[in-house]
């Protein structure tokens, strides 16, 4: 009996051995590959662009050295507009950046980063895991030579710094706003003339005063460009990015090249990198925000008749585009009705909840 147990566990150990064999030597086999990856940020933000870094490092651990990607801040290869073209055209390999920075491409773009009154973070990531709407936007970006990837999302953004104060919708005509992505178009419905410049270019244009307001992100990256010092009026939300994610673009050709082993260590690097920028900003946006208010920035609630103004136009805006772009209407049909569903479900927990604490706070703070 004990020597049949023996031949038994004996047995059991030569398979497992023979496994890591096999495995070290599938391992072995793999080729060394070194990739360039264009982010569309500077290096000064270690938020977003240190989620390329985080992605870059998880590569390399997870392959022994044997995938390396080395990454370029906006500028350094190709300037931070330029990701997207780069990477069709395989001047770099790989890039991380904002879709919705190139809507002037095609609006379509923006459903990969965030629309005005679209979805919060968490309903952004269950429409693109489990949703469908990965599969309806890289059936878009397969046109444009690009396998997108979902990675990083920074929560509901600030509505961003103003030199004047915003009390009606009329305030909105003439002002000269830096936005990106839709809610350009959406603004300029409201009078805003909406300016397209690149996070790194935002301070001096702001002070010099050829812009008058500004959006970037939330208080912690914000506060390390210096806004708080050439505008004194911080807004909030950022209703036109409830959940804006980042994505990594990968050449199809150098995807289809990539071990398969690599394919799925990619992927869940940026998957791990998705979780990580929220998490950071969520854990670093509360002590920023509180230092900013005590150095004098005034927090400002957009009145509701401005976002009532806003939301409307936005709508408009989506019927119109859906009209004459059908690649728009197909993602843009499925994106609504996934957001009411969401909306709905997320009116009686989430909702509840966090209204509850808040009050909860709010009295707490009073004794």
């Amino acid at each position: 009996m004990e020597r049949r147990s023996f031949l038994r566990r004996a047995g059991v150990g030569l398979a497992a051995g023979a496994g890591l064999a096999a495995t070290s030597a599938r391992a072995a086999e793999l080729p060394a590959i070194k990739w360039r990856l264009a982010s569309s940020f500077p290096k000064s933000l270690d938020t977003i662009y240190g989620a390329a870094e985080v992605v870059a490092k998880r590569v390399s651990d997870a392959t022994g050295g044997k995938f390396q990607i080395q990454i370029f801040a906006a500028g350094e290869l190709v300037p931070g507009p330029g990701v997207l073209d780069a990477v069709k055209d395989g001047t770099v390999e790989i890039g991380h950046s904002a879709s919705y920075y190139f809507v002037g491409k095609d609006p379509t773009f923006a459903f990969d980063t965030s629309i005005p009154f679209g979805l919060n973070s968490r309903q952004q990531t269950a429409w693109m895991y489990d949703g469908g709407g990965l599969q309806l936007l890289r059936e878009f970006f397969k046109e444009y030579n690009i396998y997108n990837i979902p990675c990083g999302n920074t929560g509901a953004q600030m509505g961003g710094w103003f030199r004047k104060e915003i009390k009606t919708v009329k305030d909105l005509e003439g002002l000269k706003f830096r936005v990106g992505g839709f809610a350009g178009q959406v603004l300029a419905k409201v009078g805003v003339v909406p300016q397209q410049i690149p996070g790194g270019d935002i301070y001096p244009a702001l002070e010099k005063g050829t812009i008058d307001a500004a959006e970037w992100v939330g208080p912690y990256d914000d506060q390390k460009l210096g806004f708080n010092k050439v505008a004194k009026y911080y807004y909030y939300p950022g209703w036109w990015e409830g959940g804006p994610q980042l994505s990594v673009y990968v050449n199809d050709k150098q995807w289809a090249s990539l071990p398969k082993e690599y394919q799925t260590i990619l992927e869940d690097a940026c998957a791990f990198a998705h979780t990580e920028m929220q998490a950071r900003y969520d854990a670093k946006n509360p002590t920023a925000l509180k230092q900013l208010v005590g150095s004098g920035t005034q927090l400002r609630p957009f009145p509701n008749d401005v976002m009532a103004a806003c939301y409307k136009a936005a709508n408009e805006l989506y019927e119109e585009t859906a009209a004459k772009n059908p690649k728009f209407k197909k993602i843009y049909d499925a994106f609504k009705k996934f957001r009411d569903d969401q909306l709905q479900w997320f009116a009686v927990a989430e909702n509840r909840f966090d209204n509850f604490m808040q009050a909860a706070r709010a009295a707490t703070a009073k004794k």
